[in-house]
């Protein structure tokens, strides 16, 4: 596929420095359609990206697509604020009926804000209300959002730097294997847990992401997650799992942390809660922390109502029936003997991969070739990203929708694209 890059135009002339994607792809894109998009020149691509895991249903998924033009067509409410509308009641019926009740969890539901860091920084602010404390325990190459808070149990330097203030009320510990399985799970944490000398502030929460996305597909083992379950039960501290962008499917069952058999006291959702790329967030939480007071965390835009029309479709289309975890594992295990096979036709550069359902990342000993084989892969049609802190990780995240062959072509292409990187 031959691309022109678009020429000089309002996105360069008006739009800030900050923007990042459209840099790496350089097309105008008008259209899109289940794994797919079309630029304004009709180049059509393969999307592994799925809006950074905002779209697990695909793009203008047809059964949401319709609830939602019903529901504007009808002058069914937009904004809302925080009042009860059918379409929220809609929603949470539907969520405690299908997600929550058949995993026997009695979370409380509250809506923060439209995206995710809302979410995280709620959860922050309500783990040190009811703890009384202000330390949070993060993990290494974590990513939790971009505004201050969320940005103080974040790990990346570059991200972190652009707070242009001090982050603080965050420590890092070592994440599932992070010194190679040379010390004991948890061995340095709960030593400075317990020696009163050791200058670590008693901490109200850990917050963890059991697949590590921004950070580099860092998968933690269902053992490493009950053992730190436990270790917050021991020490009196609340676990907080951000399941922003691992949660809704992506790595098979609807949480993430269900393979482990834990249950964390706090969980954060956004990104492909509302199914359709609506922004929309949730923070749930175990009843008995429901401290607040009304108003005491709020938003202008924390009712999205046809958010929560496109939401309740894709709960009662997508996990009624129990198909779509199924389905998800089935497709990530395409995607694992695709990879098993690009990287043994690589093993002399290092290649190596990594990842759970449909979420796959796949490394080099060259660093830098992460970024050479996502660009040749927008060339050949495919739209895959970069992870990791140094952009060293090649990250796969299709819609969960995607069809075997659709699946099937674009891992084609991008073991086209690795071998011509070589």
């Amino acid at each position: 596929m031959t691309i022109t890059p678009p020429a000089l135009s309002v996105f360069e002339t008006l739009e800030s420095e900050v923007r990042s994607y459209c840099r790496g792809w350089p097309a105008v894109f008008d259209r899109a359609q289940g794994a797919r998009l079309t630029d304004e020149d009709g180049h059509t691509y393969l999307d592994f990206f799925a809006g950074a895991g905002s779209l697990n249903y695909g793009h203008n998924n047809p059964v949401l697509k319709r609830a939602l033009l019903d529901y504007i067509e009808r002058d069914g409410i937009t904004h809302g604020l925080d009042m009860a509308t059918t379409a929220k009641r809609a929603f949470l019926e539907s969520f405690q009926n299908v997600v929550l009740r058949p995993r026997d969890l009695p979370y409380k539901v509250m809506f923060p804000g439209p995206t995710g860091t809302n979410a995280v920084e709620a959860a922050l602010k309500l783990a040190r209300k009811v703890k009384g404390r202000e330390s949070i325990v993060s993990f290494t190459n974590a990513f939790h959002g971009m505004s201050l808070g969320s940005l103080a149990v974040t790990g990346n330097a570059f991200k972190r730097a652009g707070a242009g203030i001090p982050l603080v009320h965050g420590t890092p510990m070592p994440f599932d294997n992070y010194l190679d399985g040379r010390v004991p799970d948890f061995l340095w944490f709960e030593r400075l847990l317990e020696d009163q000398g050791s200058g670590l502030n008693k901490p109200a929460a850990v917050i963890v992401e059991t697949v590590q996305g921004e950070g580099g597909i860092n998968v933690a083992r269902p053992e490493w997650l009950r053992a730190l379950r436990e270790l917050c039960d021991r020490q009196d501290m609340l676990l907080i799992v951000d399941d922003i962008q691992m949660g809704c499917g992506r790595t098979g069952a609807f949480f993430s942390f269900e393979e482990a058999g834990i249950t964390p006291d706090i969980v954060t959702l956004s990104k492909s809660i509302s199914g359709y790329g609506l922004p929309m967030s949730l923070c749930l939480f175990m009843p008995e922390l429901d401290v607040w007071g009304p108003g005491e965390h709020n938003g202008t835009f924390r009712g999205n109502n046809p958010a929560f029309v496109t939401a309740t479709a894709a709960l009662d289309t997508y996990w009624a029936d129990g198909q779509m975890e199924k389905q998800t594992i089935a497709r990530g295990e395409q995607v694992e003997q695709a990879l098993l096979a690009i990287c043994d036709e690589n093993s002399a550069y290092g290649a190596h991969f990594r990842g759970r359902g449909l979420v796959w990342g796949m490394e080099f000993t060259d660093k830098a070739r992460a970024s050479a084989v996502c660009a040749r892969a927008f060339e050949l049609g495919l739209l895959v990203e970069t992870s990791g802190p140094r952009s060293e990780v090649v990250k796969l995240l299709p819609p969960l929708t995607i069809t075997p062959d659709e699946l099937d072509e674009g891992l084609r292409t991008l073991a086209r694209a690795v071998r011509e990187t070589a």
